[in-house]
């Protein structure tokens, strides 16, 4: 079973990759005083996250605090585990925007219901951020989902550092 964590105050929230476009690994890492906790996550989570962040923060008043400046990854960048699942809610009486991701685990499929049952009972993270900290994971995050391979102006596909064999040219 591997481990869950609980940071109701972080000091750092952020995201960022280790890699060459085309082969980056995606992380989402939080810190308080004590531990900093790194998971690992796709390209199209950190994307789907980073755009329902910001349909939140729309509806909630203006971020007046400053955004905060240390936002690069912790070293090592070492991942607890991989995200399967994450779940945002806004907690109105502290002003904070929650965030839990849960781990993916392997699934099997029960032969009478079809249902998808988990091996083990996934590992969990919670986190409590300000308003500031879910503005400055935005910005960063686009800024990394959107610094990957070019793409090709035919068929929209990445370009890969060796070359494309596009599609439509056939």
């Amino acid at each position: 079973m591997t481990a869950s964590f609980d940071l109701p105050d972080p000091v750092r929230f952020t995201t960022g990759t280790v890699g060459p476009p085309g082969q980056r690994v995606f992380y989402l890492q939080a810190a308080d005083p004590l531990q900093v906790v790194t998971l690992k996550l796709e390209k199209q989570q950190v994307a789907a996250l980073c755009d329902y962040l910001a349909g939140i923060l729309a509806d909630l008043p203006e971020v007046t605090e400053p955004p905060p400046t240390a936002m690069d990854l912790s070293e090592p960048v070492v991942a607890e585990w991989a995200v399967g699942t994450l779940a945002v809610a806004y907690e109105q009486a502290n002003d904070r925007i929650v965030l839990v991701a849960e781990e993916l685990v392997e699934t099997i499929s029960d032969d009478e219901t079809g249902e998808e049952i988990p091996v083990d009972i996934p590992a969990t993270a919670r986190f409590l951020l300000t308003r500031s900290q879910v503005a400055a994971f935005i910005e960063r995050g686009n800024e990394r989902v959107t610094a990957g391979r070019r793409t090709c102006h035919l068929c929209g596909r990445p370009i890969d550092p060796e070359g494309h064999m596009c599609p439509r040219l056939n």
